[in-house]
């Protein structure tokens, strides 16, 4: 019993009650929803079950009852008002617990299926992209072999783009629930982060060993890991580590943080789930905006991890001295249209590949639970 609505000036009067009857009826959302939503900011990572109170009932009761005057009535009338000022429906924020290692399992999958489909359509352009950076002064570019390498890269972004998105999504979605909406900008940003520096202890042998092979230094990778371990010892096989860190870990952060931001915002301007054209569209222009902000970077990073024994740069510091006395300020810019192309293409297929695949494991984990 809510609230009594008296009248007055009669001597038989009407009494209302309003009554609020238990919840009849629970929304769930399905797998897409609670894919979408842990992509969205604080409050919408949060998975929500809406409850729907029945509508309210009047309970109409005649009788005698003294004349009231309309003073009192007033009064009654207004705390009734305020005492049935109720919600016709509420909203309980039902929250799952957190489970770390599903989430990672799933981004593991999600993670290594698209970095391998990105790896293998663009690794031509990635070959042409690294030729051209290492490349001094006027050196020719030839274009002999452009998939040389492809398979020993592979062995190695699998299990580097498995343990990226592997760590970034359960990364993500715990940081999501600490920080406000207004900042959920920082969530991606630190996952990001945290994704690459566990990544990198994979991508940097990896990435070391595909662009000598790019470069003609080596036939195949098993050869190249040897041959490197030979002469360098394990060091070598991170050469440019720093600088791989200086480049990387700027470049998926914002990378993840701008598709991300860009994405939530379409959504609730759209007002729907995005589809796959659109998620790649998103993730083109990610990449395309961060690998041109990175493109200096890249060029330091490769010129260290391709010097083999030589040792011509000392140092990032040194790396970056050289080149501005040798051959000037536009160097720092090679290789930025390939770059550019490969990445923003590469971002358009990884995103959307990801997207994809992880809207097939939550409905297929989805399905698995309808059935038990």
């Amino acid at each position: 019993m809510m609230g009594r609505l008296p009248r007055s000036c009669r001597a038989s009067s009407v009494s209302v009650y309003i009554l609020n009857l238990p919840p009849a009826r629970t929304w769930t959302p399905s797998p897409a929803h609670i894919l979408d939503l842990a992509a969205v900011g604080s409050s919408h990572h949060r998975r929500h079950n809406l409850t729907f109170m029945e509508p309210p009932i009047l309970s109409i009761d005649t009788g005698s009852r003294p004349a009231i005057s309309p003073d009192v009535c007033r009064s009654k009338i207004s705390n009734s008002t305020m005492e049935t000022r109720k919600p016709f429906a509420s909203v309980t924020m039902g929250e799952e617990p957190f489970n770390f290692l599903r989430a990672l399992c799933d981004g593991a999958m999600a993670g290594a299926t698209a970095g391998v489909v990105v790896e293998t359509v663009l690794y031509p352009i990635d070959t042409i992209k690294t030729r051209l950076q290492a490349a001094h002064g006027g050196s020719q570019i030839y274009w002999r072999g452009l998939y040389s390498g492809l398979a020993g890269n592979l062995a190695g972004v699998l299990p580097a783009s498995a343990i990226f998105v592997g760590i970034y999504e359960p990364t993500k979605q715990k940081l999501l629930r600490v920080f406000p909406e207004n900042l959920s900008a920082f969530a991606h940003l630190t996952a990001g982060a945290i994704g690459g520096a566990a990544s990198s202890l994979i991508r940097v042998p990896t990435e070391v060993v595909k662009q000598r092979m790019q470069t003609g230094q080596f036939t195949s990778a098993p050869n190249a890991v040897r041959l490197i371990v030979a002469k360098e010892g394990v060091r070598g096989l991170y050469a440019g580590y720093s600088s791989f860190l200086l480049r990387d870990l700027p470049f998926d952060a914002i990378q993840f943080c701008i598709y991300e931001q860009i994405r939530i915002g379409y959504k609730i301007a759209a007002r729907r789930e995005l589809n796959d054209p659109e998620n790649a569209i998103i993730g083109a222009f990610a990449g395309a905006i961060t690998g041109a902000i990175t493109t200096p970077l890249d060029v330091m990073k490769t010129r260290l991890m391709v010097q083999g024994s030589a040792n011509q740069y000392k140092g990032l510091l040194n790396c970056a001295q050289t080149i501005l006395r040798e051959e000037g300020p536009a160097a720092f810019l090679k290789g930025m249209g390939p770059r550019v192309l490969w990445i923003g293409i590469g971002g358009s297929i990884f995103f959307g590949v990801l997207e994809r695949t992880k809207l097939m494991i939550s409905q297929r984990r989805f399905d698995q639970g309808q059935k038990s």
